[in-house]
């Protein structure tokens, strides 16, 4: 079986091709820290080839949602190395996902500051999850040409402060309408300066802030997330395809560790104006770099992607949440245990770190 097989990835050799997806699960303290429970969570999936952190926020600025971790202060760095060491020790391999959520946020939960984002565009039509219940979104500050330096700056000092925590590397979130998303994104930037307009300034924060993470740490501890077709957040873009074919271009003169391409979510309609087309033949084909699929995949159809040869390794999601040893439970087609959509975010230790192994597992951990 192809997804248990071992696979280079940047300079680490995994033990597998399955990766666990980061998956927000709001279980931090009010200050971003996680605490005990987290270092099991992590711990008890570390027979994934790869783990991809929760997503984590770069700065303060970069919060959205209440309860999220951060890598910006040193009790936040000090409580994620406790996570990578007791990873570590299990043999496992875990990247830092670095998070700027941009306008997907409320100043509820931000000390009153606004969201910002490239233009001053409320997301419509939905409402956000904060600390106060469900609530409109807000318009954003638009930030100014030296604000965005700056968060290109924040976002490779959170690399830095990711390899201070132990983490091997880290993947920028670039997908699901959150910052790096917002610029690429007509109906989030409408700016008129060297960051908006044209395919080349809507992709230029994407590729500066990819070079200043390949700059600051290592391209061989860097990756990142994409999801060209998902309208999360209202993310539309005019053409879905040029754009990101330009952006795909632009990250292969990088040298980097991977791309993650998020495919599109079965719970949200493709937009009428959007390619048909699945996304790794249309977009993974454009790509140098080894490529994760993620997004709804199953032991079957996982494998099936993996043998069309485009994918490298395949992202698990909710699996993984549900099923510690997801990898081991795919070698011997055991069955699943299915996830708690209840307990998914926040909460306690329901639903988080009580999913019962195989027996054959239950003392291992």
């Amino acid at each position: 079986m192809k997804l248990l097989e071992g696979i280079k990835l940047g300079k680490q050799l995994l033990k597998n091709s399955m990766v666990m997806a980061a998956m927000t699960r709001s279980r931090a303290s009010i200050n971003g820290v996680v605490g005990d429970s987290t270092v099991l969570y992590y711990t008890q999936r570390a027979s994934a080839g790869l783990i991809v952190s929760e997503a984590i926020n770069i700065s303060e600025q970069a919060i959205g949602s209440p309860l999220t971790p951060g890598l910006y202060t040193k009790e936040q760095i000090a409580a994620w190395k406790k996570v990578t060491d007791a990873v570590h020790e299990k043999g496992g391999v875990i990247y830092a996902q670095l998070w700027h959520t941009g306008r997907v946020a409320h100043a509820v939960d931000r000390n009153g500051a606004m969201p910002v984002a490239p233009s001053a565009i409320a997301i419509t039509g939905v409402q956000h999850f904060t600390s106060q219940g469900m609530k409109d979104y807000e318009t954003p500050c638009e930030l100014t040409n030296v604000a965005i330096k700056q968060i290109v700056k924040d976002y490779g000092q959170a690399a830095k402060n990711a390899i201070e925590a132990g983490f091997d590397g880290v993947e920028l979130h670039g997908a699901n309408g959150y910052l790096p998303n917002q610029f690429l994104a007509e109906s989030s930037n409408q700016r008129t300066d060297e960051y908006g307009g044209s395919i080349e300034n809507r992709c230029r924060f994407v590729v500066e802030v990819m070079q200043e993470l390949i700059n600051t740490i290592g391209g061989d501890k860097v990756g990142i997330k994409i999801s060209p077709l998902h309208p999360y957040a209202g993310i539309v873009l005019d053409d879905p395809t040029a754009t990101f074919t330009y952006l795909i271009n632009e990250l292969n003169k990088l040298n980097f560790a991977f791309v993650e391409l998020m495919k599109k979510n079965p719970m949200f309609p493709l937009l009428p104006h959007y390619p048909k087309n699945d996304e790794i033949e249309l977009f993974g084909k454009l790509i140098k770099q080894p490529l994760i699929a993620g997004t709804a995949y199953n032991k079957d159809t996982a494998e099936a992607e993996l043998n069309k040869g485009i994918a490298k390794l395949v992202a698990f999601g909710s699996l993984f949440l549900a099923n510690p040893d997801l990898p081991k439970r795919f070698e011997l087609n055991a069955a699943l245990n299915q996830p708690d959509r209840a307990t998914m975010f926040g909460g306690g230790d329901k639903g988080y770190i009580d999913y019962p192994f195989l027996a054959y597992a239950q003392n291992k951990f």
